[in-house]
């Protein structure tokens, strides 16, 4: 008896991360000390020296039940990038540049080339995001997953100075809401989205008129990473008062955590044209439209509350780098929460 007759296969671990440097190598920042493969990843401070008071931030997350898309269509290259976005678009909520990224993969059976995948996939959102992927771990655990299952999670580390940081405090009446539009589902809602639809692969390979491709194609969709867009708002001198990441709870759950008491947030749902996955959603599920403010981001991905008097430079800005932002509301007087009108 021996680890692999265990179901542990360490040689498979080995090539798992021959096959992946290619791809952690492209994240690397001038920071980062040390190389790929050791116990802990290494990140010095020293060219942030300047700030006045440079303060830490941090994100946590996995991509949740989606995963059992991933394993129905056999695709694994964009998992990762869900996992990123999850962390640091939380991060760059409170004003925060995205420093490293840690994974972490639990799988039933370690088969490299789809570990690879899935990395590549984290590797990917952190370039878009300006993060370094310095670590993770892969854990195989025969007998507790499935074979051909896993799990994935992963944990972001930024920074920002405390003065520079989003904290809402400011936001007030006549404040502008801009919405930056969503990928799609992203990562949230996925275990109401697999009692709606059959999961199985030929349905979801099947061509859906309504979406102009397959409905599997569209809930694969990774979710989108909005770091760079609000760190250009940042370069041009706009404000950004608060700022909200749609996930979990969707509107009804995330606005009001932006906002100070006193502070009402109000939606219109006019403003913008819903995507056709969220239609098909309701209407093949009969689900009630407040369920799916409260549980999907409806294609808004993220919000943020901006004065009146720089919301016209802001869409510009953001118009300018290939963003497609959305006045979509205003602040009003009244108790805390968010009204969708």
């Amino acid at each position: 008896m021996d680890y692999k007759k265990a179901g542990v296969d360490i040689e498979a671990g080995y090539k798992s991360v021959e096959l992946m440097k290619k791809y952690v190598q492209k994240t690397m920042r001038p920071e980062v000390l040390g190389g790929i493969g050791g116990f802990s990843g290494a990140f010095s401070l020293e060219s942030f020296s300047k700030m006045k008071s440079p303060t830490l931030v941090s994100g946590t997350d996995g991509v949740g039940t989606k995963l059992k898309l991933a394993f129905l269509l056999d695709k694994h290259d964009t998992i990762g990038i869900d996992c990123v976005a999850m962390c640091v678009n939380d991060i760059a909520c409170a004003g925060g540049e995205p420093l490293f990224f840690l994974d972490y993969i639990a799988c039933g059976k370690n088969y490299p080339e789809k570990i690879a995948q899935i990395v590549k996939g984290v590797a990917t959102g952190c370039e878009e995001a300006g993060a370094a992927l310095i670590g993770g771990e892969t854990a195989e655990m025969p007998g507790f997953y499935p074979e051909d299952e896993y799990d994935l999670a992963g944990f972001a580390v930024g920074i920002v100075d405390k003065d520079d940081m989003i904290t809402g405090e400011s936001v007030h009446a006549g404040d502008v809401l801009i919405g930056l539009p969503s990928s799609g589902v992203h990562s949230n809602g996925f275990s109401l989205v697999r009692k709606v639809f059959p999961m199985d692969r030929s349905r979801l390979e099947r061509y859906e008129e309504s979406l102009g491709t397959s409905l599997g194609e569209v809930l694969i969709t990774p979710t989108r990473i909005y770091v760079k867009q609000l760190r250009q708002l940042k370069s041009a001198g706009i404000t950004i008062k608060a700022c909200s990441h749609v996930t979990g709870g969707g509107f009804y759950e995330n606005i009001p955590r932006m906002l100070p008491e006193g502070a009402r947030a109000v939606i219109l749902k006019d403003s913008y044209k819903v995507p056709e996955i969220f239609k098909l959603i309701m209407t093949k599920g009969d689900i009630e439209e407040k369920v799916m403010y409260n549980t999907y981001n409806m294609g808004i991905g993220m919000v943020m509350a901006i004065t009146a008097s720089e919301s016209n430079k802001a869409i510009e800005v953001l118009s300018k780098a290939g963003e497609s932002p959305l006045i979509i509301g205003e602040i009003r007087s009244g108790e805390k929460g968010v009204d969708i009108v």
